[in-house]
């Protein structure tokens, strides 16, 4: 079975109270149990969450040490400023997917710009949480 993990950076513990009509009403843990039990069978979930850059960073480091088979990365507002993730993500050598919840092109102009997008084999934006579905399964192809 084909171990992931799904790492989400800062705010994201707010999903369901920070701004529904962004990101919906469902909660990390809503979400943590949906996926776990659509994937049930196929794939070994993982699942992370740090407000906290260099917690996200030790994280990946400690997944790539573990050999996990691919990570999907919502870094939230760190993929638009973190270079330490980027390394972080390119070290690790890692098959991750970035997935962002909102279309971050439809949004604020300095969320277009992604520096942990190309340290990653994909990235999905604007799908809503389906994104972390796609990823799961595109990794599951693809790991």
């Amino acid at each position: 079975m084909k171990r992931i993990a799904i790492l989400n950076g800062p705010n994201l513990d707010r999903l369901g109270k920070r701004e529904p009509e962004i990101y919906g009403s469902t909660t990390l843990a809503d979400l943590e149990t949906q996926l776990s039990a659509a994937f049930d069978g196929q794939a070994e979930l993982t699942f992370f969450q740090s407000n906290h850059e260099g917690a996200l960073v030790d994280k990946i480091s400690a997944l790539a040490e573990a050999g996990i088979d691919g990570l999907v990365i919502n870094g939230a507002a760190y993929t638009h400023t973190s270079v330490a993730l980027r390394d972080a993500l390119l070290g690790s050598k890692l098959r991750a997917v970035e997935v962002h919840i909102s279309n971050l092109y439809l949004r604020e102009e300095f969320r277009h710009h992604s520096f942990t997008g190309p340290a990653c084999v994909g990235v999905i934006t604007g799908l809503g949480l389906e994104g972390y579905y796609a990823a799961v399964r595109f990794l599951l192809l693809e790991a």
